[in-house]
This record gives C-alpha cells, structure tokens and sequence, in this order.
C-alpha cells in the first residue's frame, strides 16, 4: 500500500504512529522512500520500510516518541555509515549516535534521563534510546 498521497503528502493512516507525531518532512522523507523502495525491491515490505528508515535517519532523529530534524545531515550510526543492513556495528535505533557528546546530553536532559552527567558517549546513546523506546511505546498504548 503506498505512503504517499496524490498531493505528495504522507498517508497518515499508512505511517508509523512515531512519524504521525512529527513534522511534515520526516513524514514526507519515510512515505516518499518507502514507495520508491517498494518498487525497487518488486514490492518487498520490509526491505522497503527499512530503506525509509534510513533515509529518515540522514535527515532526523529519534527524540523520545517523535522524530526531529538533526543538526547536520548524514548517518546516524555506524551501521548507516556502511552503507545499508549490512554495515558494521549495531543500528542506534534512531538515535544520531555521531552527535557530539554535548548534543546526546542535551537529548538526555530534555527526555529527563538520570545520571546523564556522568555517561559517556556510548552510555547516553544506549538510554537515549531506551527512553525513546519507552515513551514510543507509552504513546501507543495511550492512542496518542
């Protein structure tokens, strides 16, 4: 079923509930690359969902249970810097892991997470995502 709309808009009803809470371009980047994917890759679903999810994540960030635009463009992690599924390493799971140190903080303040001042790197990356993973779900049990 395409994402996209005639209009160029995202089927909201055919998005993931975490982009139905964000703004218009990261609806737009999913929709758009997943039915270009699905022809692609002769209507594989997941193949398709996945190549989206990339796309999004050169361009946003998980932040909590929406995505947001990132300071700079590119990948996320070092799966995505290797160039697909893949890459090397673990996917950060929407978290823009090649942040700076400060910006994972700063998301960590803003999503309330304990401890934070004395993480590292790594250590932000994995509660950040954690907490993502527990408000993304918060919200979908709650219809929001």
């Amino acid at each position: 079923m395409p994402k996209t709309a005639r209009s160029g808009k995202a089927k909201q009803d055919e998005i993931p509930s975490t982009l139905q809470r964000s703004d218009e371009k990261a609806q737009r980047t999913f929709a758009k690359t997943y039915d270009s994917a699905m022809e692609s890759y002769d209507g594989d679903e997941q193949r398709a969902a996945r190549a989206a999810f990339a796309a999004l994540k050169h361009t946003h960030e998980k932040v909590g249970d929406h995505w947001e635009p990132k300071e700079e463009n590119g990948p996320s992690d070092r799966r995505a810097e290797g160039g697909g599924p893949d890459g090397d390493g673990p996917t950060a799971g929407g978290v823009d892991a090649n942040a700076s140190k400060k910006h994972l903080y700063d998301v960590a303040s803003r999503l309330e997470i304990s401890g934070r001042s004395k993480m590292t790197k790594d250590e932000l990356v994995e509660a950040i995502g954690k907490e993502n993973d527990r408000r993304s779900r918060k919200a979908r049990e709650s219809g929001s």
